[in-house]
């Protein structure tokens, strides 16, 4: 059967240089983007409970926009003034520099991984003396704690924000050939929004282990696995299969 419609579970991308446009236009396709997730902050009453005091942290570790936005979202409503010699230490070069929309960038110690907490974690061993504070979500990945204890790193971690399924119940009377995940709460998501749902002759696209595992186990057949070695990246996955299933 020919692809002509996909749904992204994730937001539409910001430029129109993504790969997914590309593939679109290419095949003359419909791509949509919907995130089937989205994040909540907790309220300062909730923080409160968890007895974290964020005076007490010299250092904070920025894994994604989303803790950069719910820490300065949570001093506001906790009336706490960020410290000017407040060290960050951010998981990416981007995560850094989108501190710029809450601080004066030039005048903060800030420090930064290419891409991963492995790579982050070679500059957090340079400052051992330092007391770092995680924030994070309710569902978080634990190779960061992980290599945090391993290095003896004195730190805490603090749920900031939850991950919690968008409503997509506009969504319910309209298909698409290929549905994207990206995680084990896409596919929370969709059978929590569509507790009928059949996948019938729509194609189930995944990317990462713990996807296709989500996947396999709500029943799904899964056609378009990725990363592979063949197709590193989804949009590989999804034109390779597409140019099969197209001809």
């Amino acid at each position: 059967m020919k692809v002509k419609s996909i749904l992204v579970t994730q937001p539409q991308p910001e430029t129109e240089k993504s790969p997914y446009f590309d593939l679109a236009k290419k095949y003359k396709l419909k791509i949509d983007f919907r995130p089937f997730i989205h994040v909540e902050g907790v309220s300062a009453l909730e923080f409160r409970k968890s007895k974290v005091n964020i005076p007490d942290y010299s250092a904070i570790i920025l894994t994604s926009r989303s803790a950069v936005d719910h820490f300065f979202r949570l001093c506001q409503e906790l009336r706490y003034t960020v410290p000017d010699d407040l060290k960050y230490f951010c998981i990416s070069e981007s995560t850094a520099y989108y501190l710029q929309k809450y601080i004066t960038y030039r005048k903060r110690k800030i420090f930064f991984g290419k891409q991963t907490i492995r790579d982050l974690m070679d500059v957090i061993k340079k400052h051992k003396e330092e007391n770092f504070l995680l924030p994070c979500s309710d569902i978080h990945k634990q190779d960061i704690t992980n290599l945090l204890d391993q290095q003896k790193i004195k730190y805490s971690k603090a749920v900031f924000y939850r991950t919690v399924c968008s409503d997509l119940s506009d969504l319910a009377n309209v298909n698409y050939d290929v549905l994207v995940f990206f995680s084990p709460y896409d596919i929370k998501s969709l059978f929590q929004n569509f507790p009928k749902f059949k996948q019938n002759k729509t194609r189930i696209a995944v990317f990462g282990a713990t996807t296709l595992k989500a996947a396999e186990e709500a029943k799904l057949i899964v056609d378009i696995p990725a990363p592979t070695p063949q197709a590193p990246s989804m949009t590989m996955a999804l034109e390779q299969y597409i140019a099969k299933a197209n001809k």
